[in-house]
């Protein structure tokens, strides 16, 4: 299962959905997707700073302060995983603040 956390200062996702084989398996090919979209738009389009960490099945982004540019950035890629939560709850969950909440229901 992949695990995402979602706070006010870092995004950490951890894990491996197991829907299939290792390079034919769509759910982690499409949150590898978001979450590198998401540390590389941060670093491109905003002058926030991040660090981040990559290894095996484990990425951590981690930021202070996000601009307004850097938190939509943010919420758009809560967006993209509470969507593929909704179609594949038993592969993936998510760990979120209550300010995150507003964004959807997971």
């Amino acid at each position: 299962m992949i695990n995402v956390s979602i706070s006010d200062c870092e995004v950490i996702v951890s894990g491996h959905a197991g829907y299939a084989p290792p390079g034919n398996d769509i759910i982690c090919a499409a949150v590898s997707a978001l979450t590198q979209s998401l540390a590389s738009s941060l670093e491109a389009l905003t002058e926030d700073k991040i660090n981040t960490e990559i290894e095996n099945g484990y990425v951590r982004i981690e930021f202070e302060d996000l601009s307004e540019p850097g938190r939509l950035l943010a919420d758009s890629f809560f967006i993209g995983i509470c969507g593929i939560i909704d179609e594949y709850p038993e592969y993936i969950r998510i760990d979120e603040p209550e300010g995150m909440a507003r964004l959807g229901s997971h």
